[in-house]
């Protein structure tokens, strides 16, 4: 295989996860944006977190909420928990790498905040006690996973979402999860502004 045929297999096969996501989960986003917006007008809020990939998503989802995605509107409630380096690094060190995110959520979550639980795998043990946690608080969660879902998807309950991405490459789920949160974060918008 030559260099072009190599790099265009990547485009073709991130096109391909793109329209199984859409096709699969785009009434998911829907619901998603739904439960975000009633949290806000609630006075709520969203925590996110993720490792690594995921991390960066839980953090451009935060930008997009408090700064603004496309149009201009107030800031938004949300907050990534993986940016803290001082909380993580004395959570990590005094406790475990495991309950970095959870402890946050436990410390700065409330009943009727929204969980962004993001993890390609569905695996990722800290991200595993932070929906725990999230539970434990009366917070629902949205989680974004891929494969079959891992651990996560067998954790959700009641109003929890689960935008399990179908690929099992993980930077395809990460592209598409990139897209997902572009879709929430317009949908919440176009809820909260109205029109185009």
């Amino acid at each position: 295989m030559d260099l072009l045929q190599r790099v265009r297999q990547h485009f073709e096969e991130s096109v391909t996860t793109q329209q199984m996501a859409m096709d699969v989960l785009g009434p998911s986003v829907g619901l998603a944006a739904e439960k975000v917006v009633q949290t806000l007008i609630s006075d709520g809020k969203v925590l996110a977190c993720g490792n690594g990939g995921s991390a960066a998503v839980a953090q451009h989802f935060a930008s997009a909420m408090v700064g603004r995605f496309e149009r201009e509107r107030p800031g938004l409630s949300a907050v990534a928990l993986t940016t803290d380096s001082s909380v993580l690094s004395a959570i990590a060190n005094d406790y475990d790498y495991d309950l970095v995110f959870s402890k946050q959520v436990h410390a700065v979550g409330r009943a009727g905040d929204v969980l962004l639980a993001i993890s390609a795998s569905g695996n990722s043990a800290n991200v595993v006690a932070a929906i725990n946690a999230a539970h434990e608080r009366q917070m629902s969660v949205i989680a974004l996973t891929g494969n079959d879902g891992g651990q996560i998807g067998d954790l959700l309950v009641g109003d929890d979402l689960h935008l399990c991405v179908p690929a099992e490459r993980t930077a395809r789920i990460l592209e598409a999860h990139i897209t997902l949160v572009h879709a929430l974060c317009d949908t919440i918008d176009y809820m909260l502004l109205g029109g185009e």
